[in-house]
């Protein structure tokens, strides 16, 4: 029965966002025509407009939220929880009750039962497991990118950014000897990411809740939106380094190392004619092997503006998510929405496009720490949690910005 109302749920939810869109386009549409007509906009269409345009976004936004809920861990599988290992029984004990006794006759490497110099304990895999995959629902970055977990403080990557010369030759002809392939080596270290969710001890006595949930979902939050930042703008210090971060040069010097950039040719907006084709000419900045896996990212305020532009045959560019789960179209490639990415403005790298997984590495370092303190904030249970994580890029010619400038 559960499952009916979620469909019906999405079912709804999709149609409200089609009916949203319908209304847009006509009040969009009317918008245009008063501009022509006119020479300037009518003030209250733009309002109308505007006011629809919001309505859209909430109901965009109510199908991504269904889509999460839908997503989330459960309480249990079909036949009830499983039996929890000796492991997640001491650990359930020191959450619940700060019973530490357990945790350190455990012998585990995956347990780490040893305390750090700042003090907690190491979860064990399955709430690891828990903790990833809510963050994983919560951040639309590491959806997108490559992750990749590590055992040391620093990933690093060799690469290839020239391939190995090759040549042809007859069955009997000469083979000189080809150049080798020039490489370079990545370092990715890792920062230290860390929240204090509180609960009751009421809460934590309360056998029905699920409290290695509990912990994902009073961390996932904080996490993804810390995380997010810094993989768009983070500089490198104790924190992963962002695509924005990097060297951006004008995409026709782009070199290995740098970030190449299209111009709109206005400071701060768009052109006032064919604004489109602008996004059109940054679908096609990347090399053609990085197209296919290829999206917009940029954030709500930026997809409110374009979502009012046309292409040449007077269609739409922008069209709305018909399941839930699935991101909006921009062009014929997903656009995800990643609220850290600037505004548009003056000189501002506000939309990016490009295969993010090829492009993006994100590094997680195996163990999410957690220190227990019931004295601090009384009556409260305070839970100190620390991750550690690392990005940068890792291809240079996957990912092009949009600047929003003359050139």
């Amino acid at each position: 029965m559960q499952i009916e109302t979620k469909m019906v749920s999405s079912e709804a939810a999709t149609r409200d966002v089609m009916i949203a869109f319908e209304a847009f386009k006509e009040a969009n549409d009317q918008r245009l025509a008063a501009v022509e007509a006119k020479g300037a906009g009518d003030i209250l269409l733009e309002e109308k407009v505007n006011r629809i345009d919001r309505a859209l976004a909430r109901n965009q936004g109510a199908l991504d939220r269904l889509a999460l809920i839908q997503a989330r861990p459960g309480m249990g599988g079909e036949g009830g929880p499983a039996a929890p290992s000796e492991a997640k029984a001491a650990w359930g004990s020191f959450v619940r009750r700060g019973d530490e006794t357990a945790l350190a006759r455990i012998e585990l490497k995956a347990l780490s039962a040893g305390v750090d110099a700042d003090g907690g304990y190491v979860a064990p895999p399955e709430v690891q497991g828990v903790i990833d995959r809510r963050l994983t629902l919560a951040s639309p970055f590491r959806r997108l990118a490559s992750v990749r977990q590590t055992t040391t403080s620093t990933f690093k990557k060799p690469v290839s950014i020239s391939a190995a010369s090759v040549g042809w030759a007859t069955e009997t002809g000469a083979r000189p000897q080809t150049n080798t392939p020039t490489l370079d080596l990545l370092s990715f270290p890792a920062g230290e990411l860390y929240a204090q969710p509180a609960a009751t001890q009421t809460l934590l006595d309360d056998a029905a809740v699920d409290i290695d949930t509990w912990l994902a979902a009073e961390i996932a939050d904080a996490f993804a939106a810390q995380e997010s930042a810094a993989f768009m703008s983070g500089d490198g210090v104790g924190k992963p380094k962002g695509i924005l971060a990097h060297t951006i040069v004008a995409d026709a010097s782009q070199v290995w190392g740098n970030i190449g950039y299209r111009a709109t040719g206005v400071a701060g907006g768009f052109a006032a004619t064919n604004p489109a084709d602008t996004l059109i000419d940054l679908t096609y900045a990347p090399k053609a092997a990085f197209r296919p896996n290829a999206s917009f990212v940029m954030n709500r305020r930026t997809v409110s503006a374009i979502r009012k532009f046309k292409d040449s045959a007077g269609n739409y560019i922008w069209q709305p998510a018909t399941t839930a789960g699935q991101p909006a179209n921009l062009l014929g490639y997903p656009l995800v929405e990643i609220e850290e990415t600037p505004d548009i403005a003056a000189n501002a790298y506000a939309i990016a496009f490009g295969d993010f997984e090829k492009g993006y590495l994100i590094v997680d370092r195996m163990g999410v720490r957690v220190l227990r303190d019931p004295y601090t904030a009384k009556p409260y249970v305070l839970f100190y949690v620390t991750k550690r994580v690392g990005g940068g890029i890792q291809h240079f010619d996957a990912i092009k910005l949009l600047k929003f400038a003359v050139s």
